[in-house]
């Protein structure tokens, strides 16, 4: 009887662990682009977005201003400390090129 209360305990243990480490499809949080940037051809100016998360794709919103992106959602091992935007430079322009969602292990690829 105890060794299974030991069980379920530790079952339980690890989902409350890992509950709400990686978004799902349909959440969103904030980001803030501090450089003009361009994401899959659309270009981003800088300021607060809120991106919401599909299963292949991400739309950033600006107010008016909607950018829908092809993304590839990775989960890293551990968890960003803070949320992170990564570029690459091509031609003189900032290229998305990553987004490290902060509280989570949550990797958004747009290469």
């Amino acid at each position: 009887m105890f060794q299974r209360f030991l069980v379920v305990f530790a079952i339980l243990a690890v989902v409350i662990a890992f509950a709400g480490t990686v978004p799902a499809p349909g959440s969103s949080f904030r980001v803030n682009i501090s450089q003009p940037s361009v994401v899959k051809g659309a270009d981003l100016k800088p300021g607060d977005y809120k991106v919401s998360m599909g299963a292949e794709k991400v739309t950033f919103t600006d107010g008016k201003i909607t950018v829908d992106a092809p993304v590839k959602i990775e989960t890293a091992p551990e968890k960003f400390k803070a949320t992170a935007v990564r570029y690459v430079t091509e031609n003189g322009k900032n290229i998305l090129s990553e987004i490290r969602v902060g509280g989570t292990t949550t990797r958004l690829l747009f290469n």
